[in-house]
């Protein structure tokens, strides 16, 4: 028997050609928070509160008919309250920075980005901004219907007086932040008469416009896409790390449903699905979703999800404060004693404690000793001379006088002025002359220049060397 064979053939037709367009970037969608009310929305106003008047208020102080908090570039101090910090001691200020960072370690560390949510300027200025829009045009589906329309005379006077608000506010802001840097109320007298320097009305106009685009158009976008904390705050997480976590135990499956139906009798969670806690959120998450990088842990679709348990009748904290590790499974227990907290801890009140001591046994004046370079040694009926130039900060508000003597080398003479006076935070350079007698060792040799105030009698010495041929 034979058999045969057939081959199939599958004929190859020509598809029809259609051209697509694709973006490779996802147009980002306008984010209209909902105004929401409870513990921890109460919470970030105090906040709010509490900052914007160190910030707005800090300038105004005067301590000793000054200005109390001055970082005066011109000058070249940094005037806070009776304290005067020279650029001779910027080693505290680098100190300050590496406290305040490793501060923000530790409390990230322990509860996440609360920080980002109550007390960062970027947050704390969108909701102000915010606060301001909701006066003007309403609140949330108010603006979307607002910008939903054409172009008309209503529209164009809520947009116009929105953004002079706006403008008002960044200016007196950036007003504040240069009177920081300049005393504020020389600042005010030269702006009533039209007389700001160039740089003055630079940075006024600079952190004004920041502050007006940040946080008036930028927003949440700032938080996604500039801030570096974001993106690296995941490797200070741990299982204990207190965020904003989700009971999807309990919520899960989601569904609408009739007030005080109990979700069992209908297979459901606890979730009404009503997109609420998506509403009121600045960044415009879903929690719901899990740990997102975007979160910066505010708390008001917290606020929001107990509003509408309150309102179904079901327990609160479907949406809460949780441990990282627990899945929103258990209340939160925070764990204090675990390495990364103990090892934060320690170096900030080691490097705290420093800080303290160090201020507080800071000299109230600073000396350089500079040999001429032009002249190594000449002589002179007293023997061999050396020449030196004092360089002399007076770090307080009193006039002060000074005594300058040598030590290191028997029979060494200062043959130039041995008293000082140095004015309130002035600064002098004066001509030091040490002679030796000329049978003295030849070659260079160590000597100390002790500087004394009178009449407290601290004393600052500085080495330097005397050199014989």
């Amino acid at each position: 028997m034979t058999s045969t064979r057939r081959k199939s053939v599958i004929p190859i037709v020509a598809a029809p050609v259609s051209e697509q367009t694709m973006s490779l970037y996802q147009s980002t969608q306008k984010v209209y928070p909902r105004a929401v009310s409870g513990y921890f929305h109460h919470w970030r106003w105090f906040m709010i509160w509490a900052t914007q008047l160190v910030f707005y208020g800090m300038p105004w102080l005067q301590y000793g008919g000054r200005q109390a908090f001055l970082l005066d570039i011109d000058a070249h101090r940094f005037y806070l309250f009776g304290l005067v910090i020279l650029p001779q001691d910027l080693f505290y200020l680098a100190l300050l920075l590496i406290i305040c960072a490793t501060g923000l370690f530790l409390f990230t560390a322990v509860a996440g980005r609360l920080w980002c949510g109550f007390s960062c300027p970027q947050s704390v200025y969108t909701e102000l901004f915010l606060w301001i829009e909701r006066k003007i045009e309403g609140d949330r589906l108010a603006r979307q219907k607002l910008d939903a329309q054409p172009w008309r005379l209503r529209k164009t006077s809520l947009k116009v007086s929105k953004h002079a608000a706006w403008l008002a506010f960044s200016l007196i802001t950036g007003f504040t932040f240069v009177g920081y840097f300049t005393p504020i109320r020389e600042l005010l007298g030269d702006l009533q008469q039209w007389q700001l320097g160039g740089w003055s009305c630079f940075w006024l106009g600079f952190y004004g416009l920041a502050t007006y685009g940040n946080a008036g158009f930028m927003r949440e976008q700032v938080c996604k896409h500039m801030c570096p904390y974001a993106r690296f705050q995941s490797a200070m997480f741990d299982d204990h790390t207190l965020i904003v976590a989700y009971d999807s135990k309990r919520g899960e499956p989601r569904g609408g449903r009739s007030k005080g139906q109990a979700p069992d009798a209908l297979g459901l969670g606890a979730c009404i699905d009503c997109n609420i806690c998506v509403q009121v959120c600045p960044v415009g998450i879903d929690i719901r979703n899990g740990l997102q990088y975007e979160c910066i842990s505010c708390g008001l679709c917290i606020d929001a999800c107990n509003e509408v348990m309150d309102k179904m009748q079901y327990p609160r904290d479907l949406i809460r404060f949780s441990a990282a590790g627990d899945g929103g499974k258990q209340p939160l227990r925070q764990h204090l004693f675990r390495p990364r907290v103990i090892i934060y801890s320690s170096l900030l009140a080691l490097m705290t404690g420093g800080l303290v001591f160090g201020l507080m046994h800071k000299a109230d004046f600073k000396v350089d000793v500079m040999r001429d370079r032009n002249i190594m040694y000449r002589e002179s009926p007293q023997g061999i001379e050396n020449l030196y130039q004092l360089h002399l900060s007076n770090a307080t508000e009193q006039v002060q006088r000074y005594r300058v003597r040598a030590t290191g080398i028997a029979m060494l003479n200062v043959e130039s002025e041995q008293t000082l006076t140095a004015g309130p935070n002035d600064e002098i350079l004066s001509p030091l002359s040490l002679s030796a007698p000329a049978s003295y060792q030849r070659g260079s040799q160590p000597i100390k220049i002790e500087v004394t105030a009178l009449p407290s009698g601290e004393t600052v010495i500085t080495n330097s060397t005397f050199y014989r041929p």
